[in-house]
């Protein structure tokens, strides 16, 4: 499996798309930048689905585009629906652009759901805290985190939808029961792994 980063949209969120075997998913989709639509173009490959960590506008403004030129699934948990919503008004607050909504974002996403690309299983993993419909997305041993756990940090709580105690609960008895070894690919800032994080990781303190 390949992996490429895209650092996208407004607060610089990292998009990942994962290639196998002529077929590639999206995790995050944060801007509908012809540059981004085109890099992916170049891959030579279908682009089956974009998985969405969670509905912060920083994550989904891309979604449309990608939709419209790839006519791929888009998968979002049920309870972020308010966050896409609300992205309109988010966006505003933080950069003064200004978009009317977000449509594309059809397809719901549960915990302990399974999809394939190429040969490659995807297991989505219920992460609420940063938001009610929090995901995270465990892929051939690797983990895409969104804003639920970063580099000795984790989400904020502070925004409509967050929930400090949720959070703690996702971090510590769900992503750090996982192997040691697992890459994390985190929605903001450098990669990381679950065994630096549950040595360095400031949750720990808490």
């Amino acid at each position: 499996m390949i992996i490429k980063t895209f650092i996208e949209g407004p607060i610089s969120a990292n998009n990942y798309l994962l290639i196998d075997n002529d077929e590639a998913v999206l995790i995050d989709c944060s801007s509908p930048r012809e540059e981004f639509v085109n890099a992916v173009k170049s891959q030579g490959v279908k682009l089956k689905y974009i998985f969405l960590t969670h509905g912060h506008f920083d994550h989904i403004l891309g979604c449309d585009k990608f939709k419209e030129t790839f006519s791929c699934e888009i998968h979002m948990n049920e309870k972020d629906r308010m966050q896409v919503q609300q992205a309109p008004q988010m966006l505003s607050y933080y950069s003064g652009a200004v978009i009317e909504s977000i449509n594309s974002i059809t397809k719901d996403v549960f915990d302990g759901d399974e999809f394939v690309f190429g040969n490659v299983k995807i297991k989505a993993i219920s992460t609420p805290g940063h938001t009610q419909g929090g995901m995270c997305y465990l892929i051939d041993g690797k983990l895409f985190s969104g804003d639920t756990l970063f580099r000795e940090s984790v989400g904020r709580c502070d925004l409509p939808g967050g929930n400090w105690k949720e959070l703690l609960s996702s971090v510590r008895d769900k992503l750090f029961k996982l192997p040691d070894e697992t890459i994390v690919y985190t929605g903001h800032g450098p990669s990381t792994t679950i065994g630096y994080e549950k040595k360095y990781n400031e949750i720990l303190n808490i």
